[in-house]
């Protein structure tokens, strides 16, 4: 009898397999609320951020800052589940990405932290009503306290 239940058991798992919904896939699906395209200006700079649905086990947003009719700066974005947990990875200027690790998830906002950083060591976002993003870096600078924040509305484009 034990040896036709250890069976059974074995194929249950070889046929419905273990589930594949994870804490982090959990999460990331959570931060739908930031998926969108976003966009604002300040002092004279016009931002725009956009992130795809999350899908895949990832997030892949673009930040782009225009001044002049011209591309100040850029950078790619991934929120990524891995087997470590949610990651927001940043490459500025496509240089290589760097790993913020999932510090805080609330509601409609989060927090993600690299200590080792040198600057930022933390990137928050957080969504005002229905229709305003906002992100802030923050983190220490040359040895004082820095800190960087964008408003987005949600744009009207599809």
């Amino acid at each position: 009898m034990k040896t036709f239940l250890v069976v059974i058991g074995i194929l249950c798992l070889t046929f419905i397999g273990p589930s594949h919904t994870s804490k982090a896939d959990t999460q990331l699906a959570d931060l739908g609320w930031m998926a969108g395209q976003w966009i604002g200006v300040q002092d004279g700079v016009e931002t725009d951020e956009a992130w795809l649905e999350p899908r895949g086990n990832s997030m892949l947003g673009i930040h782009r800052d225009t001044k002049d009719g011209k591309t100040a700066s850029f950078e790619f974005l991934r929120i990524a589940s891995t087997a470590e947990g949610i990651t927001f990875w940043a490459s500025p200027q496509g240089k290589p990405a760097t790993p913020f690790r999932l510090k805080e998830m609330k509601g409609k906002r989060v927090v993600f932290e690299n200590p080792e950083h040198d600057f930022p060591q933390r990137i928050i976002y957080w969504l005002d009503g229905d229709d305003s993003l906002h992100a802030r870096i923050e983190g220490t600078y040359k040895g004082q306290p820095a800190s960087e924040e964008w408003t987005w509305k949600r744009s009207k484009n599809k």
